[in-house]
């Protein structure tokens, strides 16, 4: 039976969770004689109010790493929750959540769409202000890169799975940050906020300032980029932009912040200028040494989030006054307005 090394990884990191964790099939993403289960591991609380974290790769195919960073986390967090008291005690309080490998045809096949030939992250029904022509998301045709599915579809099965695993675990979660893992862009890693669909400031803009200054003095020498999205290019379709507006449409006066860690592959090919020539060599780090720095590179990162996550005091303010002064601050940094 045809299989992927990453879901490998999962079912037998499944077998041994016993009771520290939760396991279930979203859907199943097919094509052919191929046919790989979405899987989706929890820890922690099962109380719905409880803050939520959660951790989504491999969306695009050929971005690999997204999942396996992933995974890698995952076996972390896993591992962690078997022996470490202060972990056992923080997740009796807040929930974490993993979603690997959301797009396994994609991976096998070494592609960026889905089986359909649809991009996943332009599928949503979502329509940008000036997005790039082709890279922002189009209808022209599946054989062209970032094809966003035909108009008035309902969204790719994969797609769909995602948005509504994530929405069933923030719908009444007090706090909750999800984190899209991906890479191919830039010579540095940078984590987004939205939007991605416009260039202006999107409405919990104080939360991502409070959060990034908060980034930034426990760890002062982090080497993240923290901006919008939108700062960079913009897209139709994008998945997050779509949970976060359905999410505040229908919630008042609870936090959700979707972030992406956007891996800058750049820096492996100008390390490595051959691995161009190579399928997945522009989005994934060939050479082996940089390939495991990769897997262990953002473990900081997914510590602070779960620090973040369980003390909201220290970055999620509810103050008006302070409300204002950081988004005042985050329009001055990010948006050049004063």
């Amino acid at each position: 039976m045809t299989s992927l090394p990453e879901i490998q990884q999962i079912e037998k990191k499944i077998e041994a969770l016993g009771s520290t964790g939760r396991a279930e099939i979203l859907t199943y993403s097919e094509l052919g004689d191929l046919r790989f289960p979405i899987y989706k591991v929890s820890f922690g609380s099962q109380d719905p109010k409880a803050p939520v974290l959660g951790f989504v790769g491999g969306v695009h195919g050929l971005e690999r790493i997204g999942a396996q960073v992933c995974v890698a986390l995952m076996n972390s967090l896993a591992e962690l929750a078997q022996w470490d008291a202060t972990i056992q005690q923080t997740l009796q309080n807040i929930r974490i959540f993993f979603i690997p490998t959301v797009n396994p045809v994609g991976i096998y096949r070494k592609t960026r769409c889905n089986p359909q030939g649809v991009d996943l992250m332009r599928n949503a029904p979502i329509d940008a202000d000036n997005p790039q022509f082709l890279l922002g998301g189009h209808r022209y045709s599946k054989k062209l890169p970032w094809y966003r599915g035909e108009l008035g579809a309902p969204m790719q099965l994969e797609a769909q799975a995602l948005v509504n695993a994530v929405e069933k675990e923030i719908a009444h979660s007090s706090l909750a940050i999800t984190l899209d893992l991906h890479s191919g862009f830039g010579l540095q890693d940078r984590l987004w906020f939205p939007y991605a669909k416009t260039v202006q400031p999107y409405p919990d803009l104080h939360l991502c300032y409070g959060l990034k200054e908060l980034l930034d003095r426990t760890y002062p020498h982090h080497f993240y980029r923290v901006e919008p999205q939108a700062r960079n290019y913009t897209t139709h379709g994008d998945l997050w932009d779509y949970i976060y507006d359905n999410h505040r449409g229908r919630v008042q006066g609870q936090v959700y912040v979707p972030l992406c860690l956007e891996m800058g592959s750049w820096l492996w090919v100008k390390k490595n200028p051959w691995q161009i020539f190579s399928a997945e060599g522009p989005f994934n780090p060939l050479k082996g040494h940089r390939h495991k720095r990769t897997l262990r590179r953002h473990n900081t990162l997914m510590e602070f989030l779960i620090r973040a996550l369980s003390s909201p005091q220290a970055w999620a303010t509810t103050e008006p006054l302070k409300m204002q002064q950081r988004e005042q601050q985050a329009k001055e940094l990010w948006y050049g307005e004063r």
